[in-house]
């Protein structure tokens, strides 16, 4: 699916995903974990996979002090224990948790809103 956003010029949006493979400024990215924000992307955030979380991985992000966090999981919608996400809870930075395409058009909404947003995405 392609995605078409004519405002929020300069930003990282997410241009269109598919089966294993997401755009970001009509750049692919495929099957590798990575967190984008409004102005940077960092590739290979957790590539072992879901299975490998470890509060570690939500310390990058709670150190990229967005106001909200985005998780997208793959295919399916999967929570990580509250053990692991400790680190965005005692920031007081709010963790959402979705499959990944939904997690990148809800980015896509709150960087063009101008909101301090950070989308990590696994793909296994």
């Amino acid at each position: 699916m392609k995605f078409h956003l004519n405002q929020a010029e300069g930003l990282n949006l997410f241009t269109g995903y598919g089966d294993g493979h997401v755009f970001v400024n009509q750049q692919r990215h495929d099957e590798t974990s990575l967190v984008v924000t409004p102005e940077d992307i960092l590739r290979d955030w957790c590539d072992a996979g879901y299975e490998q979380l470890s509060p570690a991985h939500f310390a990058i992000l709670r150190d990229l002090h967005p106001e909200v966090a985005l998780l997208g999981t793959g295919t399916q919608q999967r929570f990580p224990h509250p053990r692991l996400t400790a680190p965005l809870i005692d920031a007081g930075i709010g963790l959402e948790v979705m499959d990944t395409r939904a997690a990148c058009r809800t980015y896509n909404i709150l960087a063009a809103e101008g909101r301090r947003v950070a989308i990590a995405l696994l793909w296994r």
